[in-house]
């Protein structure tokens, strides 16, 4: 059918860390709901649009959504599934623009919701943590036209140990190469042509850097991903969370 749903063995990997501290009534089934919500950020479409006969009310797939975006039980679940896969060998770093729809204007906190002007006109860019076979360790959330350099420093600080550090000629500076180096990888980053030293490079590694882009492009087959819809940048960064932990990790 073409609704989503969960099968027995994702729904088996992602049961163990939900909530459990439900109060009052008891929870609503968790497999129905989260299909739902999956769904939703799949196709694209509105709450309302969700199919009430598969996946119950609408109300209840949104409240559970942003409810749970807001406690972190979403980035929390993509981080445990992704510490999981043991520590890498290799750690790229990359953003990618997202094209911020009408709607998602007027969240409260203006600049703070993540979305900026830049020459693709309002956007938000999501910069992102992958290992060599385009699993995504670790993301974070700016307005479209912030530098990768800036945002790459902050993001770094969450970078897990690794031997080897992939990244483009953005992120070539000698403050992120010093950071890189201080984790105790190497940094293999192609210097810019201003340089007047330039740092070792290997493009026989820098290769493996596209499997990055392919990760892009798996979390842009959500169309709630590839389009911001969200005026909170809570509820996006746990969309994209949920699109990761549904592409790469389930």
């Amino acid at each position: 059918m073409a609704e989503f749903w969960l099968t027995d063995e994702q729904f088996a990997k992602i049961a163990p860390h939900l909530p459990t501290d439900t109060r009052g009534k008891e929870r609503v089934d968790d497999r129905r709901v989260i299909s739902g919500i999956i769904h939703v950020l799949k196709s694209g479409g509105r709450w309302t649009d969700a199919p009430r006969e598969i996946y119950g009310p609408k109300k209840t797939l949104y409240n559970r959504f942003v409810r749970w975006a807001a406690k972190g039980v979403w980035g929390d679940l993509f981080e445990t599934l992704a510490r999981a896969g043991g520590p890498p060998s290799q750690v790229l770093i990359d953003s990618s623009a997202v094209k911020a729809h009408r709607c998602a204007s007027g969240g409260k906190g203006g600049q703070s919701q993540a979305i900026g002007r830049s020459r693709g006109g309002r956007t938000t860019k999501i910069h992102a943590l992958t290992d060599r076979f385009c699993r995504p360790l670790a993301f974070l959330l700016t307005g479209g036209q912030v530098a990768d350099c800036k945002a790459g420093a902050q993001l770094l600080e969450r970078a897990p140990a690794c031997r080897i550090m992939l990244a483009d000629k953005g992120y070539d500076s000698d403050a992120i190469r010093r950071q890189i180096e201080a984790t105790g990888a190497a940094p293999n980053i192609p210097p810019k042509s201003n340089r007047r030293w330039k740092p070792c490079f290997s493009p026989v590694l820098y290769k493996g850097r596209n499997a990055i882009e392919r990760m892009f492009g798996r979390l842009k087959d959500f169309r709630r991903i590839a389009t911001r819809y969200d005026r909170s940048a809570t509820n996006y960064l746990a969309a994209v969370c949920i699109a990761a932990t549904v592409s790469c990790w389930l």
